[in-house]
Order: structure tokens, then sequence, then C-alpha cells
């Protein structure tokens, strides 16, 4: 039986929730520590990530660490009236609140936006993802229509539980150039 997007989301989501927080964070630091390796990490100036929720791969100590080597951190602001997002740097966590289904986005009167073309690597976040860099997200498209302008590094961070045979993927989805697991990259 071939699963659609919502039965995926459903599979995954399950399967994260069960894995107790001990795992979770040394999963988490297994990823990190391979990320901080690759080449692009180390040539990128500035960066775009989302702030980890729930069960995704932590995404403070990626934060943190770009910091300390003084990488430019960038984060999504989505736009829920016009279903756009853009990208808005912050030098501190004290920059983010709160905002629909419980996600950190930037305050935008403290913030500055930056273009596509500033960015040099973007961890793209999901639900799963198949070893062709095809990923299934959280159903926004946010990220779908912003890959459309952005044409530079692009990555995710994923559990292994994650990673899927095939995921269900249309002509205009852009995969992800490499997907990095706890036990390295994918693709």
């Amino acid at each position: 039986m071939q699963l659609d997007k919502n039965n995926f989301r459903t599979l995954i989501k399950k399967k994260l929730a069960e894995m107790d927080e001990a795992t979770y964070f040394k999963y988490s630091a297994a990823i990190h520590k391979q990320l901080f390796t690759l080449k692009i990490w180390e040539e990128a100036n500035t960066i775009a990530v989302t702030i980890s929720n729930e069960r995704e791969v932590n995404t403070t100590a990626i934060i943190e660490k770009a910091w300390k080597a003084k990488k430019r951190i960038v984060v999504p602001k989505c736009d829920p009236s016009t279903k756009t997002m853009e990208f808005r740097e912050i030098t501190s966590f004290d920059q983010l609140e709160r905002v629909f289904f419980g996600l950190l986005e930037p305050k935008v009167q403290e913030t500055e936006k930056v273009s596509p073309n500033e960015i040099d690597l973007m961890i793209v976040p999901g639900i799963c993802y198949d070893r062709r860099g095809f990923r299934i997200g959280y159903g926004g498209g946010y990220f779908d229509r912003y890959l459309t302008q952005y044409h530079n590094h692009t990555l995710s961070i994923a559990f292994s539980c994650q990673i899927v045979e095939s995921v269900p993927s249309e002509r205009h989805d852009i995969p992800v150039t490499t997907i990095i697991t706890e036990h390295g990259a994918v693709n």
C-alpha cells in the first residue's frame, strides 16, 4: 500500500514521539558533529535554519556553534495570510517570539530581512525524507515555495527513523542535496 503525505506525517510523528529524551539528545549531538565537519558548513557565512520544535533534531547547538564561529544565522518568518516566508537575521534567542502552532519566529521589529542570495546554506526542515532528497514537510508549503527562489546549498538534518524508501513527490518538488542522520549522510 502506498502511503500519502498525511499517512507519512502520522507514522513518522508517532515514531518520533516514542523516542526517549536521552536518545533524542544523543542522536541530535551525533548529527551536529557530522554537520560541523562538512565543507559547506565551514565555508558558509550565512546559514538558514529553523528553531527546532517538539522532536525535530535540536537546532539550538547548531545556532550557538554558528554564532561562536561568527556566522550569520537567519530564521524563517512566515506570513499565514499570504502563505509566504522570509528569513530574518537573529543574533540572540531573545529576538524570537512564539507564534502560530507554537513555533518560534523572529520579531520583525528587532531583526533584518535577508534576501535568498545572501544565504549560503539552508537547513531545510521536514517530517520525512527519501534517499533522493525529496521530503514531506509540515503541510504549509512555505519551504517548497521559498526553494523556487533559492539556488545555493541545501541540506536536511533528520533522525534515521525519518528516512523512508520513497516519499510522494511532484514535478515541482525540489530535493535537498544532502540529508544527515545520526548514522551519516544519506545521499
